[in-house]
């Protein structure tokens, strides 16, 4: 895979040759009455105007990638990116999406059966059923969706990794605690952020554009308690099992500022709630630390209330 220059590392007069992500495109009348393309392409350092002044190719679709060639240029003291060719990329072409966006650390597929054989080896078969049935109308947007819009797992296939990280960790725990019931856990767990994909609207690059109205008027937790309950009726499941996935849905956020109205209120909710926290604490660290230097501390993160230290040394030492 042949490495290219990060825009934001780009200079004037430097030949771009490589793959950039669509934000916008349109194609514009200049005021001789040419037709050229206006495009907003970025890669994960950033974003960059671009003109085309060719005036015959057809505006590149927002939200897909695309092979571009042109030079760095300078316009009312800002770069601009003069496009002399561009293509859509195929399956064939050899980029790294991880450079253009942020992306989960495991392909989608692979998370993705991580989650579906876990729920083959249920011995509920209500519950297998219905979780199984609200992973399907989820469908493929579970390729590509954030887990939030600009906090944690804020990446592509971004609720994947959140859903997947979180089960191995409930795994661990029902080891240390065989008290706990491992496939109530391991259900809460999985349908606990589903409705994340109804309360944000993202494009197939996993950038969250806006909140939905239902996203807005009810929120991910309300319209998680809703579906159980229409896939509980569709498929007679136990009142007291749908009961308990529904306060487990319902109670993850654990304070009612934060949009639970009920506490966790059995072993099975409180330890989702603690791994949901847990989870997106970690993730939330791990990125601001990369900014740090060594032996010096980050920058007040508003979400955790405070700022982190990065050690100076990692690993064992002899």
């Amino acid at each position: 895979m042949k490495a290219q220059p990060q825009l934001h590392m780009m200079i004037k007069g430097q030949v771009f040759d490589g793959f950039l992500l669509v934000r916008a495109s349109a194609q514009k009348t200049s005021s001789n009455g040419g037709k050229y393309l206006d495009m907003t392409l970025c890669d994960i350092s950033g974003e960059v105007n671009a003109k085309m002044w060719d005036g015959l190719t057809p505006p590149p679709e927002v939200a897909k990638v695309i092979r571009v060639r042109g030079m760095m240029l300078e316009y009312n003291g800002r770069p601009q990116l003069r496009v002399d060719k561009l293509r859509p990329a195929t399956e064939a072409d050899d980029y790294d999406m991880s450079a253009l966006a942020p992306c989960a650390p495991l392909p989608p597929n692979e998370m993705l059966d991580y989650i579906l054989n876990r729920v083959d080896a249920f011995t509920d078969h209500q519950l297998k059923a219905l979780v199984l049935k609200r992973l399907e109308e989820c469908g493929d947007k579970l390729n590509y969706y954030p887990a939030a819009s600009r906090l944690h797992h804020a990446e592509r296939a971004g609720l994947l990794h959140h859903t997947s990280t979180m089960l191995r960790a409930a795994a661990a725990i029902c080891e240390i605690y065989p008290t706990l019931d491992g496939e109530l856990l391991a259900a809460g767990v999985i349908l606990h952020d589903l409705c994340k994909i109804t309360e944000m609207s993202a494009d197939e690059i996993g950038l969250v554009s806006d909140y939905t109205a239902e996203g807005m008027l009810i929120g991910h937790l309300v319209q998680g308690v809703s579906e159980l309950a229409r896939c509980g009726r569709e498929l007679n499941v136990r009142p007291e099992l749908l009961m308990m996935l529904e306060h487990m849905v319902l109670s993850h956020h654990d304070l009612p500022e934060y949009g639970s109205p009920k506490p966790p209120m059995f072993p099975e909710a409180e330890v989702l709630h603690v791994l949901d926290l847990l989870d997106a604490r970690i993730f939330e660290m791990n990125r601001e630390l990369q900014n740090a230097q060594p032996g010096g501390f980050t920058e007040r993160i508003w979400s955790l209330d405070r700022k982190l230290y990065r050690r100076k040394e990692q690993g064992n030492r002899e």
